[in-house]
């Protein structure tokens, strides 16, 4: 009996320590998340809403979706193209004969939606007075909620700008005017290169100032600079590389994730945000680098993200938080399929949310991403991608780990 007695008393002891043990690491976790809020470590949160946005009407469908803003009423207007869609399975009804009779036929270049995710105006496209890109490239609205537009084909070298109803503004620069007729090959040399200040390089993307005087170009796909225009009249203001240093258009060759950091941009120059307190964002896609400039082109700072990936590269686009403070910087990355929550002040990442795929919440090609006035983030898809997603703001949390994955919605609508 007193041996049973024993064994009993072990076994209720093992157990005693084993619920001590889970306990423990029980409150070590909830310490843990205690001392992560206490130290301020916490983020903006997002679900994605699979309902947004609308079905399109007329079996309209988008290609790849080269560009996203937001205008002053909360309207989201994306840009697409047309060209990419494929004819025998995307746009069949648009074909010469019909191969299908219901669908498919493209969309106009440029659709806005409202905040509920209805199509409430389209436009785009060649017309009078102005000269469609071969390849539209970047869709962003000024304080005055006027569109510009650039572009990254052969051609282009100039921007457009519009009305947010499609009423054609403004041209600069010229389509073209740039090319070297004497030059032969698919790639054409260029004649005046990054210090052209009457035409541009493959337009990536336009940003603006607050008050709209200044559009910071991201300028681009064949040049390697930030040019500043008048954002009235378009006239070149400044212009500068890398670090601050005078741009320098010869051959980088591959990037190498070892190699000291290029003293110059690599092709893509993909995005030149100002933030409200007069610091400048620019986005070296291929170099894994977001540096950072006062307006002026001060070299300030750079973060690298994902410095390993090669290829097309990590860092995207890249839009703020709405706080006041622009607290965050949201990165798109496409070609990690992500999206990055960063740090403003410290350059630092937070966590990232994202995956590769074709359902909501993943990415296929992630290229540019914007926010509205209530803190949503909206994200469009080049390649095959070819949709725009929104990611609802859900308040701030603290960070629980450094990738989320699918951000799907934890309750039902």
């Amino acid at each position: 009996m007193a041996r049973s007695n024993r064994k009993k008393n072990i076994a209720i002891g093992a157990a005693l320590l084993a619920t001590l043990a889970a306990l423990g690491l029980g409150q070590l976790a909830l310490d843990r998340a205690l001392l992560a809020q206490e130290k301020g470590v916490e983020a903006p949160a997002f679900e994605v809403d699979p309902f947004w946005p609308k079905p399109l009407p007329n079996q309209w469908v988008i290609g790849s979706t080269i560009g996203v803003t937001v205008d002053s009423r909360d309207h989201v207007f994306v840009i697409h193209r047309q060209a990419t869609l494929n004819p025998l399975t995307e746009v069949s009804a648009a074909t010469k004969p019909p191969t299908a009779l219901e669908c498919c036929v493209p969309a106009p270049p440029v659709l806005e939606f409202d905040p509920e995710g209805n199509l409430v105006g389209h436009w785009g496209g060649p017309g009078a007075g102005y000269d469609w890109p071969e390849s539209n490239h970047g869709i962003t609205i000024d304080p005055m909620d006027h569109l510009w537009i650039g572009g990254n084909g052969q051609g282009d070298s100039h921007i457009l700008k519009f009305t947010r109803d499609g009423k054609f503004l403004k041209q600069f620069g010229h389509p073209g005017a740039r090319r070297d007729k004497s030059s032969s090959g698919a790639e054409p040399k260029w004649t005046g290169g990054s210090h052209d200040r009457e035409s541009f390089g493959r337009v990536a993307k336009i940003s603006f100032d607050s008050s709209g005087k200044e559009a910071f170009v991201a300028d681009g796909y064949l040049n390697k600079r930030v040019a500043v225009l008048d954002g009235s009249t378009g006239a070149f203001k400044r212009y500068w590389g890398a670090y601050g240093n005078e741009p320098d258009d010869r051959d980088l060759g591959l990037y190498d994730p070892k190699a000291p950091p290029s003293p110059q941009f690599r092709n893509p120059v993909h995005c030149a945000e100002p933030s409200e307190d007069g610091l400048l964002y620019v986005c070296d896609r291929v170099g894994n680098r977001i540096q950072v400039f006062r307006l002026s082109g001060e070299f300030v700072n750079e973060l690298f993200v994902a410095r390993e990936t090669l290829g097309s590269g990590a860092v995207w686009d890249i839009a703020f938080s709405r706080d006041p403070d622009q607290r965050y910087i949201y990165l798109a990355d496409g070609k990690n399929e992500r999206v990055y929550i960063i740090d403003r002040k410290k350059l630092e990442v937070l966590t990232s949310f994202g995956a590769g795929g074709r359902q909501p919440g993943q990415f296929f090609g992630v290229h540019s991403i914007a926010t509205d006035s209530k803190g949503n983030v909206f994200t469009t898809e080049t390649y095959e991608g070819k949709r725009i997603q929104k990611f609802v703001y859900k308040g701030m949390a603290p960070v629980r780990s450094k990738d989320q994955g699918v951000l799907w919605p934890t309750t039902s609508k």
